[in-house]
């Protein structure tokens, strides 16, 4: 029985709901709620666009995630993976443009759900998952260094290499105050979880610093100074206007939030699955991210995905169904209506200090090494992506890297494929064949072994080319032939031109493939050859060789003169 595409883990888990259940829940969803605000406002800030939108990202894509999502404990709102892409197209098309990129992304995401592609999606390589996930971290502590030290500079270029060069030239105007208040974050964030992990690091930072600020009136530049008091409710929803000439100019953008934002959300998934011993539904938490993403859209909000720090949050306090998720979009929007105008007083060095330790817990250095010491073709594709998604664009990294692994992949595949000359002794047994079987005078044998698709194709027919005086007739083996893609069709079709020009006779002998066989019917190639000559056994080919030279022969079934 197929299952269904869409069928939101919350209708499951509110059939036996428990109170007690809803107490776990509830706790888990007030805790990662409070952990989520520091760190919506610190995304939007770093992303480019005023702290609010990270609230309401957070707030609405975080509802409607656990609402419809194929997780149980999946927690969604703005991430640290994002803000390359958010701050590129801010800084190319305004948030104007970034509205509209996101509502596409996420009608990419209701697409590829329906399509079913969560599984497919599955299978981005492992080596461009860390070359992009550490360059993001890279470029995240970059754009965090002028909050950090206090810099008096203008706005900081988009460019990875003229940012730290704009860096150098303002080094002596460092704000001390600011160094130390960044400084005391850091150490606040590593060293609290030896106190509690109830409460985490981050919030306790931003209101101890928050405190010492206004209280000692510090000259550093907070929230407010920058960005102006921060609304108490949410804004008037909005659709975006679409047309063709914007969607031709922002697909790119939107199609990188997308796919992000698939990896992203069933990485984190699969992590919670770990976690719990449950079982996501991919495409399911696909369609909700792609409803999430529209519905952020149209509050004004940003890109939105599952997010691995916060579910791990969840998870650890308790939240085991998407209750959790729901409880803490709502302590967010609780938090906003009531004390969200004390927001504007939090330190931008503190901010600064959030996202650095972000930063490096993204950074997967262990991971980055360890794929360098593997194999060449995954640390190509690992530092290709890389270093394009720090100094070009995470859009082309990712694009890049996908060619680029791809690539890899079907040399690696042409590389293991192989077309042999047999020679074969009278009396001589095969290692699948126990009986012996004795091939007439004229017979060649050739064997493929693995895929003849486009990148190994070439390889058999370059092989064929090789024989000058081709025997009367040609036996080639298939039984290692999985499948046949459209070149391999049109190669096969060239040999059997050219044995036909020769006088030549072909039998295809051991096609068990189903995918193969019905390649062949449809590209009439059974007729042509002739089905006798298209044999399921070795065995079978021998005997026809026999047929078609007309000479006595044993057969080898049967035994029969």
């Amino acid at each position: 029985m197929k299952t269904m595409t869409f069928r939101p883990k919350l209708i499951d888990t509110l059939k036996n709901y428990t109170r007690a259940e809803f107490y776990k829940d509830a706790v888990a969803g007030v805790i990662v709620g409070i952990v989520a605000l520091p760190l919506a406002i610190a995304f939007a800030i770093a992303s480019g666009v005023s702290p609010e939108k990270g609230l309401f990202t957070a707030i609405i894509a975080g509802f409607v995630i656990s609402a419809l999502g194929g997780s149980r404990v999946q927690i969604g709102g703005p991430t640290g993976a994002f803000i390359v892409v958010v701050y590129g197209i801010v800084q190319q098309f305004g948030v104007s443009g970034l509205v509209i990129a996101t509502f596409i992304a996420g009608i990419l995401l209701v697409i590829m759900g329906i399509a079913q592609l969560g599984s497919v999606i599955k299978f981005i390589p492992y080596p461009l998952i860390i070359g992009f996930t550490t360059g993001i971290a890279v470029i995240i502590f970059s754009s965090q260094v002028k909050d950090f030290l206090g810099l008096k500079m203008g706005a900081v270029p988009a460019d990875f290499i003229r940012k730290w060069a704009a860096y150098g030239r303002h080094i002596d105007s460092i704000n001390f105050y600011a160094l130390a208040i960044g400084v005391f974050t850091l150490l606040v964030i590593l060293f609290w979880p030896k106190v509690t992990r109830k409460v985490p690091g981050s919030l306790i930072a931003i209101v101890l610093t928050t405190l010492a600020v206004k209280f000692f009136n510090l000259p550093v530049e907070t929230i407010g100074s920058r960005f102006g008091a921060i609304p108490s409710s949410l804004p008037q929803p909005v659709l975006p206007q679409v047309s063709p000439a914007i969607i031709q100019q922002l697909i790119r953008p939107a199609f990188t939030i997308a796919l992000l934002g698939s990896i992203e959300s069933l990485l984190s998934a699969v992590v919670a699955d770990g976690m719990t011993g449950g079982n996501h539904r991919s495409n399911t938490e696909l369609i909700a991210q792609g409803f999430a993403n529209i519905c952020s859209s149209i509050f004004g909000g940003i890109p939105a995905t599952g997010a691995i720090a916060r579910t791990a949050t969840n998870i650890k306090n308790g939240g085991r169904t998407p209750v959790a998720g729901i409880i803490h979009a709502i302590t967010l929007l609780v938090i906003m209506l009531f004390v969200g105008k004390w927001a504007a007083l939090i330190p931008m060095a503190t901010l600064g200090g959030v996202l650095v330790i972000i930063a490096w817990n993204m950074s997967e250095t262990e991971s980055f090494r360890a794929v360098l010491k593997g194999p060449r073709s995954d640390a190509a594709v690992l530092l290709t992506t890389f270093l394009l998604t720090v100094l070009v664009d995470l859009t082309v990294a990712i694009e890049i890297g996908l060619i680029l692994a791809a690539l890899m992949f079907m040399r690696q595949i042409t590389q293991s494929s192989s077309v042999q000359q047999a020679s074969f002794q009278v009396n001589e047994s095969d290692e699948d064949m126990p009986a012996p079987y004795n091939l007439p005078p004229g017979v060649d044998v050739f064997e493929i072994n693995g895929p003849l698709f486009f990148g190994a194709a070439y390889k058999f027919k370059d092989t064929m080319k090789l024989i000058e005086n081709p025997a009367k007739i040609l036996i080639i083996r298939m039984r290692h032939v999985p499948v046949i893609d459209a070149t391999g069709i049109r190669v096969l079709k060239d040999v059997i031109d050219e044995i036909d020009k020769k006088g030549s006779k072909l039998i295809l002998a051991e096609v068990k493939s189903e995918q193969v066989i019905a390649e062949l019917k449809k590209a009439r190639l059974l007729f042509r050859i002739g089905k006798a000559n298209v044999t399921p056994t070795f065995e079978k080919a021998v005997n026809r060789t026999h047929e078609i030279i007309g000479d006595g022969f044993v057969n080898l079934e049967t035994g029969d003169v």
